[in-house]
């Protein structure tokens, strides 16, 4: 199942800011979730494998069966038709799904929020309706906010111009849409939660 409790709570578990929003930061609350002192466990090495992969699976607010599935499953088989490494293909599928993409736009503040705008049948797909976060979305593909949710306070004012849209999006205010021009590269996007490769080792110790 997914998690659906404290946010912050999950920041403190992993030691880190895993939502983006400096509301997340845990400069002020280091100590885990539990515990009264704020001294960190020394993890074996099994353990910190663990922690590593809680990060990503967190970060994209995906299920342990989802993830699992995405890692072991999902990914080998489109590296092997896009002639992909496993970690190249792992971070190309969660780039490409549509709660991602709304991130990467500053359209959502958080993943969370970008779920919540789609699962609420904010969004079209190619001309039509669409209500699934996890999507993973093919080059060409057009998400565009359906006229009646353009006046919803979720989408009032635009994005910040302080938003780095990856180069694989091409996203028009005017038009309220955005296109996956190409797929994505994790060689010249930098920006991950989490070590992939470290996440491929845990999945194959279990």
């Amino acid at each position: 199942m997914r998690y659906t409790g404290p946010k912050m709570k999950l920041c403190r578990r992993e030691q880190k800011n895993l939502f983006w929003p400096a509301k997340y930061n845990i400069d002020k609350n280091t100590a885990l979730p539990g515990k009264s002192g704020k001294g960190l466990v020394r993890l074996s090495e099994y353990g910190k494998l663990l922690r590593n992969k809680q990060v990503v699976k967190r970060s994209y607010q995906m299920s342990e069966k989802q993830f699992s599935r995405l890692v072991n499953e999902t990914a080998p088989k489109n590296a092997k038709a896009n002639s992909l490494t496993h970690d190249a293909s792992i971070h190309q599928l969660l780039e490409r799904r549509c709660d991602t993409l709304l991130v990467r736009v500053g359209l959502a503040k958080t993943i969370m929020q970008a779920r919540q705008m789609i699962t609420h049948g904010h969004w079209l797909l190619n001309g039509k309706k669409h209500n699934i976060p996890s999507y993973f979305v093919k080059q060409g593909d057009v998400l565009t906010l359906r006229s009646a949710a353009q006046n919803s306070p979720l989408y009032t004012g635009t994005v910040s111009a302080s938003v780095r849209v990856p180069f694989w999006i091409t996203w028009n205010p005017s038009s309220m849409s955005l296109e996956l021009n190409q797929m994505p590269s994790v060689v010249e996007w930098q920006e991950l939660p989490a070590d992939l490769l470290k996440v491929i080792e845990f999945y194959a110790r279990v």
